[in-house]
């Protein structure tokens, strides 16, 4: 299992679950995510920024050589949002840094990956999308717009990569994570405030609760396991009934 964005809270939730299910693991993530949060000694890592195309060969030859030039399954984590502001008075490199961050690093990292997955004849990808793909929420557009991409990619990919390879996607409502203050390896720790306000968030969900990090984790080993094999191109909302498409 290669995981972009394996540092962050749910990235390092997945991978102890993952370990504890004896899958072999690999995360790649920013260089400040790694040394704030390292991944345990048995896992592989290496440090790049996921929207730097030429960063990728580098991280496919760190792969560890008992996986014989394969992988099973990807979880593409990586991304992260800025500021709140209407799109009339957005900066265009606003725009263009969140559309990077969450489009270009998914599109990046399942091109470079898919070979290795169609390699060992039945690849999982699992990407990371959003309720805000498909719900709007003033002050989100470039985010929306990224994840709304992030479907689409992996709608394409489903149709492009079948039979051999799955793609599927996860689109979680707001999940209890440094996310909330900028994301993991952009300052979460450095005393920023949440975004949102999740007590009156709560308050609006039907299971009365802001999500964490394990109650995404088990989804994506869903899609990325035995028991989804006939499921590729769809994706699982992960929102305590807050939205329900």
């Amino acid at each position: 299992m290669v995981v972009l964005g394996g540092c962050g809270a749910i990235g390092r939730a997945l991978v102890r679950s993952a370990l504890a299910a004896d899958l072999r693991v690999a995360v790649w993530d920013l260089p400040t995510s790694i040394e704030r949060h390292p991944p345990p000694a048995d896992v592989a890592r290496h440090a790049f920024d996921a929207t730097n195309e030429t960063a990728y060969a580098a991280a496919l030859q760190g792969l560890p050589q008992a996986w014989d030039g394969a992988v099973d399954i990807l979880v593409a984590l990586a991304g992260f949002t800025v500021g709140n502001e209407p799109i009339e008075s957005l900066a265009t490199a606003t725009w263009d840094e969140v559309l990077d961050g969450n489009l270009r690093s998914t599109f990046l990292v399942n091109r470079a990956v898919l070979p290795l997955l169609r390699a060992s004849g039945s690849g999982a990808i699992i990407n990371m999308s959003s309720g805000l793909a498909i719900r709007a929420v003033p002050g989100y557009g470039p985010y929306s717009a990224a994840k709304a991409g992030v479907l689409a990619l992996t709608r394409m990919i489903a149709a492009e990569a079948a039979p051999i390879v799955r793609a599927n996607a996860v689109a979680p409502s707001a999940v209890d994570t440094a996310f909330l203050r900028g994301g993991t390896g952009r300052g979460e720790e450095d005393g920023q405030a949440a975004r949102l306000d999740v007590t009156a968030y709560v308050r609006t969900l039907p299971l009365q609760r802001i999500a964490n990090p394990d109650d995404i984790v088990g989804p994506i080993l869903f899609l990325a396991g035995p028991a989804s094999r006939y499921m590729t191109g769809q994706v699982l909302h992960i929102n305590a009934g807050s939205v329900t498409p």
